[in-house]
C-alpha cells in the first residue's frame, strides 16, 4: 500500500484529491494538510511514502517543504500537483528533490500512474514543461530570490534585513542584481517579472 500524505490549501481540491485516489486499491490518503506548516507537522507524525504538495501554499510552500525532506534525508519522496505550468518552477522542484511534478489538469488516472511510479523509485514529470525547463535558463541565486520575494510582499530593506539577519547593504546589493539580472528597472517589475517566470 503506498500511503499518500495531501498537502493543498484550498479544501474543494483537497476532498477531490483525496477521494480520487482513496479509489485506488494500492494507494491509501493517510492524511490532508491545508497548509505548509501543518503538512510539516503530520509528514513527521505519519512518514508517508509520498507527499503531494501544491506550490503556492500559506506557512510553507510545496518547495520548501521539499527542501526540508532532503535536509532532513527523509525517505518520504515529493509529488508537486499544481497549476503554475512554468519552466521556473520545475527547475527549483527538481533542485529541491521533487521526483514528480504534474498539473492539475492533466487526466486523473495519470496521477495515480504517476505516484505509482515515484514509488517505485521513478520520476513522472510533464513532458512539456520538461521540455521548457530544459530551454530556459534561471538567472537568480537563491539568496536573490528570497529578497525579492520578501520585497515583492511588501517588505522594506529593513525589514527583510532582520527577517535573514542580512545587513540592509546586502539586501539592496541582492535587490540590485536581481533587478539587473531580470533587465528591469526596480523591484517592483523584478517581482512580477520573476513571478510570471516563475522564479520565484
Amino acid at each position: 500500500m503506498i500511503r499518500v500524505l495531501l498537502a493543498e490549501d484550498q479544501a474543494m481540491v483537497r476532498g477531490a484529491l483525496t477521494a480520487l485516489l482513496n479509489l485506488e486499491t494500492d494507494i491509501e490518503v493517510v492524511g490532508a494538510a491545508a497548509d505548509g506548516e501543518s503538512a510539516w507537522r503530520e509528514l513527521q507524525r505519519l512518514r508517508p511514502d509520498l507527499l503531494v504538495t501544491d506550490i503556492e501554499m500559506p506557512g510553507l510552500t510545496g518547495l520548501e517543504l521539499a527542501q526540508r525532506i532532503r535536509r532532513h534525508e527523509w525517505p518520504t519522496r515529493v509529488v508537486i500537483v499544481t497549476t503554475f505550468a512554468r519552466a521556473g518552477y520545475l527547475r527549483r522542484a527538481l533542485d529541491a528533490g521533487v521526483s514528480g511534478y504534474l498539473l492539475k489538469d492533466a487526466p486523473a488516472d495519470q496521477l495515480a500512474a504517476a505516484l505509482r511510479k515515484v514509488h517505485a523509485g521513478g520520476r513522472a514529470i510533464d513532458p512539456q514543461l520538461a521540455l521548457e525547463a530544459w530551454n530556459e535558463a534561471d538567472p537568480l541565486n537563491d539568496r536573490e530570490r528570497q529578497v525579492l520575494r520578501l520585497a515583492g510582499e511588501g517588505l522594506s530593506a529593513g525589514d527583510i534585513a532582520r527577517q535573514l539577519n542580512l545587513s540592509q547593504g546586502t539586501v539592496r546589493n541582492y535587490l540590485s542584481e536581481a533587478i539587473g539580472k531580470l533587465g528591469v528597472s526596480n523591484r517592483i517589475e523584478a517581482y512580477r517579472l520573476a513571478r510570471q517566470r516563475g522564479l520565484l
